[in-house]
């Protein structure tokens, strides 16, 4: 791999229709000024929406454990007084 500035020069195997895909993407809808930028788009967006789907499963599940319900519970009593004066000012 041939490093050009922060970059990292790297080649992979694409299908023609992806490859069509991303010209489109940068040419037609100007999602990037390149078609790099484009598929760095399109990976950090894969990314956050994995990122955002475990989140989200991790956050589901704690809302069925007992244990958690219960620390969240007591955390809400705790701060409830702190909380009515933050919101009435």
């Amino acid at each position: 791999m041939k490093t050009v500035g922060r970059r990292i020069k790297r080649t992979y195997n694409l299908s023609r229709e992806t490859v069509e895909t991303v010209r489109e993407l940068q040419a037609e809808y100007a999602a990037g000024p390149t078609q790099d930028a484009v598929v760095e788009r399109a990976v950090r967006d894969l990314a956050r929406h994995l990122r955002d789907e475990r989140d989200a499963t991790s956050w589901a599940k704690a809302a069925r454990d007992p244990e958690f319900q219960g620390e969240v519970a007591e955390l809400e009593a705790e701060f409830a007084a702190d909380d009515r004066r933050a919101w009435s000012s």
